[in-house]
């Protein structure tokens, strides 16, 4: 199952009493006061920031949030009475935007000529739709009917995007038929790879993708969610290398520096209200698991991820901004705004 419906009374929780029921009841001093996280990555808890009057600017799902070139924390909902909100990093609102994305999921920026822009894939659009920073669209890539491997728009739900420095983008349909599209700027199709499977060069919820430069050159790090690995490959779709991450159904991953950020929705078995974040370090090894267990390795292979610390409902999304502080978007966690992680 790729993604999972939980029937819920979602009204009834809160963002304060989201993180009570989370810890046990314990108190919320207590829970600011703690340190999570794993030897140079740890952090410290903030439940409150982003909090908004719900009935003015509620979320639904929070699937992903970006830093723009001005410093400010831009949020993805798929609630269409504001499906972006813009934030300063302390959370302040800054202003929102969008009632036309029903689907709204993946969230990618990309600067082009010194101005931002914002790649949205909406899974309930079946499209990848570009757009200013302040909300004007610019460019709609539709489902690829003219290619061989879609009947109808249906079978199309794209999550993420990747944009290359020359402005190709590739695209993840990780709620369909999982392929990867390969766009160039212009909005033609070059290439179409992977597809549903578990082989090596297929993909079981290829959910989230980013292109990865720390050794010098350019690959693809692609995310095979239900297999618990991300899953590295050329920007021309050969496959190169797997990363194990067993109990880990990861999210996108997103490189800062040298590292590589993940959020985990589920871990262990894949238990409900299970998730954490993953940091690996520039060799791909887990070094720090906000909220889960201690990265430990036994004979080279990462031994089984699971969650220590009820903090996190379902996390779908991290940002690292400036500071190196993070930022956690959720999905299905009672319509409450991210949790910030402020790095110590």
């Amino acid at each position: 199952m790729i993604r999972r419906k939980f029937i819920k009374e979602s009204s009834k929780y809160t963002i304060a009493s989201l993180g009570l029921f989370n810890l046990g009841f314990a108190k919320r001093k207590e829970l600011e006061d703690l340190v999570i996280g794993h030897n140079s990555h740890r952090y410290k808890i903030d439940m409150s920031w982003g909090a908004l009057d719900s009935t003015v600017h509620p979320v639904n799902d929070c699937h992903e949030m970006v830093q723009d070139s001005k410093g400010r924390i831009v949020l993805l909902t798929n609630h269409t009475k504001n499906n972006v909100i813009i934030y300063d990093k302390k959370g302040n609102l800054v202003e929102v935007w969008g009632t036309e994305f029903p689907g709204a999921h993946g969230l990618s920026l990309h600067v082009e000529n010194g101005k931002d822009y914002l790649y949205i894939t909406d899974t309930k659009r079946h499209a990848v739709i570009k757009t200013t920073i302040d909300g004007k669209v610019v460019q709609v890539y539709p489902c690829p009917l003219d290619s061989t491997e879609y009947q109808n728009a249906e079978e199309y739900q794209p999550t993420e995007t990747a944009i290359a420095d020359n402005g190709d983008i590739y695209v993840a349909d990780g709620y369909g038929k999982q392929h990867i599209l390969h766009y160039n700027a212009s909005g033609d199709l070059l290439h179409v790879f992977g597809g549903r499977g578990n082989e090596n060069n297929q993909f079981n919820n290829a959910h989230g993708i980013c292109i990865d430069s720390r050794n010098g050159t350019e690959s693809l790090l692609i995310t095979a969610r239900m297999q618990n690995k991300l899953k590295r490959f050329s920007l021309e779709g050969e496959h190169l290398s797997n990363i194990d991450l067993p109990g880990a159904y990861i999210c996108r991953p997103v490189i800062h520096g040298e590292h590589v950020y993940m959020a985990t929705i589920w871990s262990g078995k894949g238990e409900d209200n299970s998730g954490f974040i993953s940091i690996l370090d520039n060799t791909n090894k887990l070094v720090s698991a906000p909220c889960g267990s201690k990265p430990k390795y036994k004979d080279g292979k990462l031994t089984n991820m699971y969650q220590t610390l009820k903090v996190f409902q379902h996390p779908h999304d991290v940002c690292v901004d400036d500071e190196e502080n993070l930022y956690v978007a959720q999905w299905n966690s009672g319509m409450s705004y991210p949790i910030k992680l402020y790095r110590v």
